[in-house]
C-alpha cells in the first residue's frame, strides 16, 4: 500500500476509469463417510496497472465514495468482467457481522460461515462450491496470500481471523479463471483486501455483548519523517452460547510505515496475531433428538486449538517514461495446533476418535509486475508482464489423541514446496466501443516430501499453461457488455502426489494423484446504470473442473472425486437514491453437477443452489445511522443422490447508532435479529455414539447458528 494524497481519497467510485476492480489476490478434516456420502473437502497478487484515462460511461464498481488504493494509478485500467467489483472499507463496516470472516460477505454470492471454534478458518461457499476452508477462493491481505497449500487441515486453508475490519480500505473482487495475474486457488474467485496507510482520525473502540463478548481496538497514524506510521492493536474474548465456552483469547496487531505516492512510494508492514480457543464442532442430530445433549452441547469437550501468524511485507511502486513498476514481497510464519473429533467412537471405541493436526510453516514470496502503454498501429494498447513466486517450508502432522493427549502418530512430514507463475496480458482499444484483453500464464509447481513413512516420501512437479481472453462492448445507453473465457488450475496437497501406501496401516497401496488440476471457465454479462444512483449487473457463467481431488486431512490420504460443472447466474444491484441512503440486493443461482455417469448420483454434496443478500444502510457523518441486512443460504444436497438435504437459513442482522459532533459514536448491533432456529452448516456421514452399533450410524451432523445476540460499541475518533 502506498500513501494516498487526500484529494485522491474523495474520488467517487462511479467515475469510470478511476476506480477499477484492482485485485489483491495471490479438506476440511472431514469425517469417515458412508460410501460416497462424505461432504466434499475444502478447496492470489496485486493488479497494479496504469492505462490511458477514459471519459466514458459512468458505471462504477461500488455504490459509495471510496479511496484509491495503491493499485490505482491515476489512469488505472477499467473493469474487464461483469462480475468484477470493488468495495470501500466504509461499505464493509456499514453492516453488522458476527465474526471477522463475515466481513467478506460484502462479496456478492459469497457465504462465510463456521462449523467449529472462532479461531479456525471459516467455511466459504461461492458459485456453487463448498470451498471448505478456502480451496478455489484466493484471498490476500495487502498482497500477502492467506491460502495455504499442503496444509494440515485442508488444501488452501485460508484463516482470515487476523483481519481488523476497521483498517480495510478496499475489497477487490474478481471471479472466474479469466485473469492472467491470478494463479492457484483463484478459479472460483479472488478477493484482495487492502488496508489503509493513514487514518483521518485516531480511533479507540470498546464492544461488549452477549455470551461474554469483549473486544477493544485502538488505531492511529502519525507523521514520522517524510512518511506516515500507522499502528493498531485489537484484543477479543468470546465464549459463545455453547455449553463448553469457546473461551476465545485473541490478540492482533499491525505496524506500518508508508512514504510517497500511489505511483512512487513504498510501505513496510509488520503484523502479529495469536489466538487460543475451545470448539464445539458439528454434532450428530440424533444426539440432540435423543436428549443426550442440547442444541448448544458437545460430544467431545476437549476440541479446540491454538494458532498464530506473524508477517513482514513490503510494497514498492515506481513510475517513469517506461511505465509503472510495482513490487511486493512478504515473509510469513504461521502455526496451528487443531484438535477435532467428528466421529466420536467409530474408529476407536475405547479412547475415542479425536485427532490433532499440526501445521507449522515459513512462507516467503514476491510479486513483481510492470505495465506500459504503446500503440499497435493507431490503436492504444497496454501490456502488463509479471512474475510471482512463493516458497513454503512446512512441518505437517496428523496424530491420534484423547483429550488432547498424544496416543499415536498417523503421519508426520517435512515438506518443501514452491511455485513460480509468469504472466502477461494486453488490453487494446479497437474503437470507442470495443476493448479486448488477451493474456497467458504459466505456473510451475515443485517440491518434495520427507515422510515418517519412507514409502510416502518423494519429489513431485507439474506445470500448466493457461490462456485467458476478454472483450468489452459499449457503452451504449449507460450499458456495457462483457465476455470472458480462460483456463485456470488449483493445486492438490503435494503429499497426495507422492503417497504410495496408506499411512494408517503402512501397507495398503494407494494411487498418487496429479499435483495440478485443470479448470475451465467462461462468463458473459452486462453492467448498466438505468437510472441515477442505480448500478446493476448480471453475469452468466460456467466453470468446469477435471477433478476435485483433494487431500483428506483426518485420514492422511487422498480421496479422488469426479469431474464437475457449475452453471449459474449472478444479479447484483447497488442503489443510492439519496446521499445518506443505500440499498443493495444480490442474488445468485448455480446448478452444480458431477459430469460423469455414476449410479450413486450426480449432485455435489454441500453445493448451494441459491444464495442471496439484501441490505439497507442510512446515515451521515453525524447524527443517527443504521443498517438492516438479510442473508439467505439455500438448502444443499448432502449426498450425491439428493436424498438428504440441508436446511436453508435466512438470518437478519441490524444496527442502530448515533454519531456525535465531537467524534463519539455509540452503536447497538443485534445479530440474528429474529432468532432464526437454523444451522450454520450441515454434513451427512457415519459416526458412533457410546452404546451404538460398532459400524456406526449415518446421520446429519449440524453446527447451529448462534441465537439472538446484542453487542454495544462505544467508539471515539480522536
Amino acid at each position: 500500500m502506498i500513501a494516498i494524497p487526500a484529494e485522491a481519497q474523495q474520488v467517487s467510485a462511479r467515475q469510470v476509469g478511476q476506480l477499477p476492480p484492482v485485485t489483491v489476490t495471490g479438506p476440511t478434516a472431514g469425517p469417515k463417510r458412508v460410501a460416497r456420502q462424505k461432504p466434499l473437502p475444502n478447496r492470489e497478487m496485486r493488479n497494479r496497472s496504469v492505462a490511458r484515462p477514459t471519459q466514458e460511461l459512468s458505471i462504477g464498481e461500488s455504490g459509495g465514495v471510496m479511496p484509491a488504493s495503491s493499485s490505482d494509478g491515476p489512469n488505472a485500467l477499467r473493469p474487464t468482467a461483469a462480475s468484477a467489483i470493488r468495495f470501500a472499507g466504509a461499505e464493509v463496516n456499514a453492516v453488522p457481522f458476527t465474526r471477522p470472516g463475515e466481513a467478506l460477505e460484502i462479496v456478492p454470492g459469497l457465504i462465510v460461515t463456521q462449523h467449529s471454534g472462532e479461531g479456525k478458518a471459516n467455511q466459504y461457499f461461492l458459485r456453487g462450491f463448498n470451498l471448505d476452508h478456502g480451496t478455489d477462493l484466493a484471498i490476500t491481505v495487502d498482497g500477502m496470500p492467506v491460502n495455504m497449500p499442503t496444509h494440515g487441515h485442508g488444501q488452501g486453508y485460508a484463516d482470515i481471523n487476523f483481519l481488523i475490519p476497521e483498517l480495510i480500505q478496499s475489497v477487490n473482487v474478481r471471479k472466474g479463471p479469466y485473469f492472467a495475474d491470478v494463479g492457484d486457488f483463484g478459479s472460483a474467485g479472488a478477493v484482495g483486501i487492502d488496508y489503509v496507510n493513514k487514518l483521518p482520525r485516531n480511533i479507540a473502540e470498546v464492544s461488549l455483548g452477549s455470551f461474554g463478548y469483549r473486544r477493544a481496538v485502538t488505531a492511529g497514524s502519525a507523521t514520522v519523517g517524510d512518511g506516515t506510521l500507522l499502528s493498531a492493536i485489537e484484543g477479543t474474548k468470546y465464549n459463545g452460547p455453547w455449553d463448553v465456552p469457546d473461551d476465545v483469547r485473541k490478540i492482533n496487531g499491525l505496524l506500518r510505515y508508508s512514504q510517497g505516492t500511489v505511483t512512487d512510494g513504498f510501505t513496510l508492514s509488520g503484523m502479529a496475531y495469536a489466538n487460543a480457543w475451545n470448539s464445539t464442532d458439528q454434532v450428530a442430530q440424533r444426539a440432540i433428538d435423543q436428549g443426550l445433549i442440547n442444541r448448544w452441547g458437545t460430544i467431545d469437550p476437549t476440541d479446540g486449538g491454538v494458532s498464530s501468524r506473524f508477517s513482514l511485507s513490503a510494497n514498492f511502486a515506481h513510475s517513469s517514461a517506461y511505465g509503472q513498476t510495482n513490487v511486493s514481497a512478504y515473509a510469513i510464519r504461521s502455526d496451528l495446533q487443531l484438535y477435532n473429533n467428528f466421529t466420536y467412537f467409530l474408529d476407536n471405541p475405547v479412547n475415542g476418535d479425536q485427532f490433532n493436526q499440526l501445521d507449522r510453516r515459513s512462507v516467503g514470496g514476491f510479486d513483481a509486475r510492470h505495465a506500459f502503454d504503446w500503440r499497435f498501429g493507431s490503436l492504444e494498447t497496454q501490456t502488463r508482464v509479471g512474475v510471482q513466486t512463493r516458497y513454503d517450508d512446512i512441518q505437517v502432522g496428523l496424530f491420534k489423541t484423547e483429550q488432547r493427549n498424544w496416543l499415536s502418530t498417523v503421519r508426520e512430514d517435512r515438506v518443501q514446496e514452491g511455485n513460480v507463475g509468469i504472466w502477461t496480458d494486453s488490453t487494446t482499444r479497437w474503437t470507442d466501443w470495443l476493448r479486448t484483453t488477451v493474456g497467458i500464464r504459466e505456473d510451475l509447481f515443485a517440491g518434495r516430501v520427507l515422510s515418517d513413512t519412507p514409502e510416502n516420501s518423494g519429489n513431485a512437479q507439474a506445470s500448466m499453461v493457461s490462456p485467458k481472453a476478454g472483450i468489452v462492448l459499449g457503452p451504449w445507453f449507460k450499458t456495457e457488455l462483457y465476455g470472458n473465457a480462460g483456463y485456470g488450475l488449483h493445486s492438490n496437497d503435494i503429499r497426495g502426489a507422492t503417497i504410495t501406501v496408506d499411512p494408517n496401516d503402512k501397507v495398503t497401496p494407494l494411487d498418487r494423484v496429479p499435483l495440478l488440476v485443470r479448470s475451465r471457465g467462461a462468463e458473459v454479462g452486462v453492467r448498466t446504470r438505468p437510472i441515477n444512483g442505480l448500478t446493476s449487473s448480471v453475469a452468466l457463467f460456467v466453470l468446469d473442473f477435471d477433478s476435485e481431488l483433494l487431500f483428506v486431512g483426518d485420514a492422511g490420504t487422498t480421496e479422488p472425486s469426479r469431474p464437475s460443472r457449475r452453471v449459474g447466474v449472478e444479479w447484483v444491484n447497488q442503489y443510492k437514491p439519496l446521499p445518506w441512503l443505500s440499498v443493495d440486493l444480490d442474488l445468485a443461482y448455480t446448478r452444480a453437477r458431477f459430469t460423469n455417469i455414476d449410479p450413486v448420483g450426480d449432485r455435489i454434496p454441500g453445493a448451494p443452489a441459491w444464495v442471496g443478500s439484501a441490505a439497507i444502510t442510512f446515515g451521515n457523518e453525524t447524527g443517527w445511522f443504521g443498517a438492516l441486512k438479510a442473508r439467505y443460504f439455500g438448502p444443499r444436497p448432502l449426498v450425491e443422490d439428493d436424498s438428504v438435504r440441508s436446511l436453508s437459513s435466512l438470518i437478519f442482522n441490524a444496527r442502530a447508532g448515533y454519531r456525535f459532533d465531537n467524534g463519539l459514536r455509540v452503536q447497538l448491533d443485534v445479530l440474528n435479529l429474529f432468532n432464526a432456529h437454523t444451522n450454520q452448516i450441515e454434513y451427512y456421514y457415519v459416526s458412533r455414539l457410546p452404546g451404538e452399533p460398532i459400524e456406526g450410524v449415518a446421520d446429519r451432523h449440524v453446527h447451529p447458528a448462534e441465537p439472538l445476540a446484542v453487542r454495544l460499541t462505544v467508539a471515539a475518533r480522536l
